[in-house]
């Protein structure tokens, strides 16, 4: 482990702490927008090039944060949705994590980042560590623990020394990955449950004076189960747990996640609320904010706080 000394700056589980009790909620929108799917009076700026689209994509998601931001407690941007429209789709991320952050929201980029050495720092450098004069990028960011142990060392020292949080890939909501992360190791753990453990080893040196580690994992919420477990097995972790309305996950199954205080763990919901005008004939923005308050309203209830 390094041994780095940590700067006297707010640690993200803190902020997150701070954050979840001034909104009463531990609600996250995640921002994927497809061009396809946006409104009709957005459409225009989508059907002639990746420029277009890229303009398009950011109105829309500058749009979804000013109708949510009075319920949310962060905006959770997955990069891929914006890598598709090339150059001036990374513009339009950074340009959506810019505005998210002015708007008062935490900003959790997707990224699901993971290598070694030179590289892995530089992913740290990209997303986690201050821009000249301005603030990083995001506030957190989810990375991929399946390359071991020295693969996090980068991140780990953003976390450190910037505040940054971070978001280690465990269980996941889809189907396939039992493929992988339900093997079964020589004691009998699933291998999912053996990075759990060093996730919790890796978080207890960076845990802040509300008692929540910079260090999280990514649980499915279509994994109610492996959800307690996680909890048991990480008890200073924020739990990511993605999955919630689209996928098929219930905010109702997830209780035991927030044992560990009410900002232990947040839910993400993302195309049931960008996508929730296509169903309910509203206007897009007035339809995000209802079914984002609506979330709100269920998660902080079985939250228990």
């Amino acid at each position: 482990m390094s041994a780095e000394p940590v700067v006297a700056t707010t640690l993200f589980g803190d902020r997150l702490a701070d954050a979840v009790e001034r909104k009463r909620s531990q609600l996250l929108v995640g921002l994927d927008p497809r061009p396809d799917l946006l409104p009709v009076e957005l459409v225009g700026d989508v059907q002639y090039d990746r420029a277009a689209a890229a303009g398009g994509c950011a109105r829309f998601c500058r749009g979804i944060v000013d109708a949510v931001a009075p319920h949310v407690v962060g905006v959770k941007p997955q990069l891929a949705f914006f890598e598709a429209l090339g150059a001036d789709g990374i513009r339009a991320f950074e340009e959506v994590c810019d505005y998210a952050r002015a708007a008062g929201l935490l900003v959790l980029a997707d990224a699901k980042r993971g290598d070694i050495g030179s590289t892995a720092r530089a992913y740290a450098t990209a997303y986690l560590e201050p821009r000249g004069d301005e603030p990083p990028l995001a506030d957190a960011l989810t990375v991929n623990l399946y390359l071991g142990r020295d693969s996090l060392e980068p991140f780990l020292a953003a976390a450190r020394r910037h505040g940054a949080g971070l978001f280690c890939v465990l269980k996941t909501s889809n189907e396939g990955g039992a493929d992988v992360q339900d093997l079964v190791l020589s004691d009998g753990r699933p291998l999912w449950q053996h990075l759990a453990r060093l996730v919790h080893e890796l978080g207890e040196e960076i845990v802040g004076q509300r008692g929540l580690s910079s260090v999280g994992a990514v649980v499915g919420a279509t994994h109610p189960r492996a959800v307690g477990e996680a909890r048991r097995l990480m008890p200073q972790a924020v739990l990511l747990l993605p999955g919630v309305g689209a996928q098929g996950g219930s905010p109702a199954d997830l209780a035991r996640a927030f044992t560990s205080g009410p900002a232990s763990a947040l839910v993400n919901a993302s195309r049931s609320v960008l996508y929730a005008f296509r169903s309910s004939g509203e206007d897009w923005r007035t339809a995000a904010a209802a079914e984002a308050a609506r979330l709100r309203r269920e998660v902080w209830a079985v939250a228990g706080w």
